[in-house]
């Protein structure tokens, strides 16, 4: 029986610990179930939804897997938790995030999944490193593009992330 390979994009966020190093082991842990195809530059953000706190690092990666969305979902939570996510508060500080932002061109809804991830077209962190890889991606649900999209977003206080070298 041949698997059916799914495009998907994920986003990445840490601001706890070291954040560069959370994002690292986070994106070595996606193989086998997913296979990168293309990662986006790091990029430093201020909060959203809860602003008292440290500012994240934020990434978006391109994979395939063969998982159906609810596995899928259920792997990444795992994995969180495994890289060493603890419970917090809605929009709170973490170690680690990871978030199914498109699942080919799937519209879904469940209880536990939305997909395209809802606020995904409302975040600069997350279309700002999707232009890097993806800018001509279709929207599934708006039908414009990440090029489109990002222009009515707020990008203020976003940048590449430039590590300290001193």
């Amino acid at each position: 029986m041949k698997l059916t390979n799914h495009t998907i994009y994920l986003s990445l966020g840490s601001n706890l610990g070291d954040r560069s190093a959370n994002l690292k082991q986070a994106l070595s842990s996606l193989p086998p179930q997913m296979e990168v195809k293309a990662k986006s530059k790091v990029y430093e953000t201020p909060p959203w939804g809860y602003e008292d706190q440290d500012n994240f690092l934020n990434q978006v990666v391109k994979a395939v897997t063969y998982l159906e969305p609810e596995p899928l979902l259920k792997h990444i939570k795992r994995l969180e938790v495994a890289l060493g996510r603890k419970a917090s508060f809605r929009y709170g500080p973490r170690l680690i995030d990871i978030d199914i932002l498109f699942y080919d061109d799937l519209v879904y809804e469940s209880p536990a999944l939305t997909i395209p991830h809802p606020h995904a077209h409302e975040r600069g962190f997350v279309l700002l490193p999707l232009m890097d890889i993806a800018p001509d991606l279709v929207h599934p649900v708006s039908g414009k593009s990440i090029r489109e999209l990002i222009a009515f977003c707020e990008v203020g206080g976003i940048a590449p992330y430039q590590k300290n070298t001193g």
